[in-house]
Order: C-alpha cells, then structure tokens, then sequence
C-alpha cells in the first residue's frame, strides 16, 4: 500500500510539472493575453487530476481496499452494520463512484484541450472544420453517455454502496462491468477519432518524411493511452477481491500518461526553442528564433492544405490576432 501512496503522489508531482512547462511554453510563445480555453482547461484537468489521485489514495489508505464487491451471500448476510468492516465497504464503494466520475472527467477535459487544439492548428482548412465540429460533439456525447452509466447504471444511487441483499455487479462500482465496457469502449472510440485528425494533415504538408514522422509520433500519443485504458479495464476484471485497489491505482496510471501525453505538443515547441536560444536575451527572442522560417526545397503543396511550417513550433508560438491565430504559411 505505502508502495503505492509513493507511485500516485509522485505520479502527481510529475504531472504538475508537466502541466506547468506546458503553461510556461504557451506564456513565453504567445504571452498570457492569448491564452485559448484549452489553457485553462488544462488547468482545471490538474485539480481535477489531484482530486482523482486524493480518491484513490483513500480507497487504499482510509478503506482497506474494500468496497461491496467479492462478497458471499452469507458474508453480506452476516455482516453487522456496526461492524468496522461495514463502514470500510461502504465508504470505499462511495470512494469507487467519486473515483470514476474524476476519472471520466479527467479524460474528458484533456480530449477536450487536444480537440480544440487541432482547432487552431486546422484553422483556415475548411474541410477540416467539419471534422473538428464532430470531434466537440462526439465529446460531449461521450462524456454524458459514460457518466450517465456511472451514475444510472446502479439507479437508486445508493444501491452503489448496498451490501446486503447482493444489488448485483452493475452496483458494484469497483467491478461493474457496465462501467468498465462502456468507458473503455467510449474512451477508445473518441481517441481513434482525435487521432485521426491530423494524420491526413501531416501526411499531405510539405516537410520532409522523417519530421511527418516525429510529428505523426506526437499527435498519436492517444495510442498510448488507448492501451493504458484496455489493460486497466482487463486488470480490474481479473483482480478479484483486489478490483476496488486496482479500480483506483490503474486509473491514476492511465490519466497521468493521458496528462503527459496530451501537453507534448505544447511543451515540444519550447524545448526546441531552449536548444535554439543561444545569445538569446528575452523570452520573446526565443520565440521569435523559434518560429524563424527553415529552409525546404521547392515543392508543391496540395491546394486547400496549409504548409505546416518548418515545424509544428511555428503554429504553436505564432501570436494570435482577435483570437485568430495567423495564417500560416502557404
């Protein structure tokens, strides 16, 4: 257990600081002033991100690991309700519903900032802004389809935390299978989605094959998440009577590399800005040596698809006119 505590709060601390180069990046490329909602809401998914790490802290640290689930008929029969062990399931299967909830929003806020993301780098593509309208809307479907199954999936809502009589696996929030299947498919259904945006995009820009790649490496982080979110789903249905410790340990894993994964984009930019800012003396001089122009031999690009630039770090620290950012070069 105290194994565990160690891995979540460092797991935090890491992603904080994550979340705060990304902040950083932004504030030295296009100043605070032209911050876009997908900055804030960044911020908002770090709170989040520690309440969810502080739920399952509890679930292993306050409640033992328990919840309503791996229990005989005659054991919940026989229960007491005075007794100590049924407080600790009681109060890890109301841990388990916070849990997921934090969890699903958690994921839904960071596919949120990378769709509105694309927003910016698409901007001015016409045929992608149908794409992007699908993507807000699949998100938003998304995330009400999963909270309302975490939420109506066991109705009463305190049948989430009924020990006897057995109110089934469905209100058995640490295992419920209705839970399980219908985040992991939604979850991997969105990220397919957001993944395929800018493939096509990069594909068809004038940049060498090995920077596609790099580029193509960094929008298809969503991968790794995809697969963090399959195996947690498998490892909770096999755990057994550890299903509400593995529930929170597994969800606090998959959302640290989702928080990770999705500010790379933002915090790349500065990095290389960093390597190119010798006899740089301001902030604004890294930027503007970031965003200099590289030379690319002659080539013709496909109408009605923007030059992605040198490098994505010229999208991303460009300043931004009436909330507009600038068109790139074509």
């Amino acid at each position: 257990m105290g194994d565990f505590n160690t891995e979540a709060f460092t797991l935090l601390a890491v992603a904080i600081v994550v979340i705060g180069l990304r902040t950083t990046a932004r504030w030295v490329m296009v100043g605070p002033r032209n911050f876009q909602a997908d900055d804030y809401l960044m911020l908002l998914a770090c709170v989040v991100y520690g309440l969810e790490t502080g739920a399952a802290y509890m679930v292993g640290a306050w409640f033992m690991g328990l919840a309503n689930n791996s229990m005989t008929d005659e054991q919940r029969r026989t229960l007491s309700h005075s007794s100590e062990e049924y407080r600790l399931r009681v109060g890890g299967s109301k841990v388990q519903v916070t849990g997921w909830s934090l969890y699903t929003l958690l994921l839904w806020l960071l596919k949120t900032c990378m769709a509105i993301f694309y927003s910016r780098l698409t901007a001015g593509l016409i045929n992608m802004r149908v794409r992007i309208h699908v993507a807000y809307g699949l998100i938003a479907a998304t995330y009400i389809a999963t909270i309302c199954s975490i939420i109506f999936g066991c109705f009463p809502l305190h049948k989430n935390w009924q020990i006897y009589p057995n109110p089934g696996n469905h209100c058995q929030p640490a295992v419920s299978n209705i839970d399980i299947y219908v985040t992991v498919v939604l979850n991997v259904a969105t990220d397919i989605y957001l993944i395929s945006i800018p493939a096509p995009m990069l594909f068809k820009a004038r940049l060498r094959w090995r920077e596609k790649l790099e580029l193509l490496v960094l929008f298809s982080g969503g991968l790794f998440v995809m697969m963090a979110g399959i195996l947690r789903c498998v490892l909770i249905l096999t755990a057994g009577a550890n299903g509400a410790q593995q529930a929170g340990s597994w969800a606090c894993r998959e959302t640290f590399v989702a928080v990770v994964i999705g500010n790379m984009p933002m915090i790349s930019p500065l990095s290389v800005a960093l390597l190119a800012a010798r006899g740089c003396s301001s902030p604004q001089e890294v930027a503007r040596k970031a965003i200099q122009p590289t030379p690319y031999p002659k080539a013709k690009t496909p109408p009605g698809i923007l030059n992605a630039g040198s490098s994505v770090i010229r999208f991303l620290s460009r300043p931004i006119r009436n909330g507009t950012p600038r068109a790139m070069n074509k």
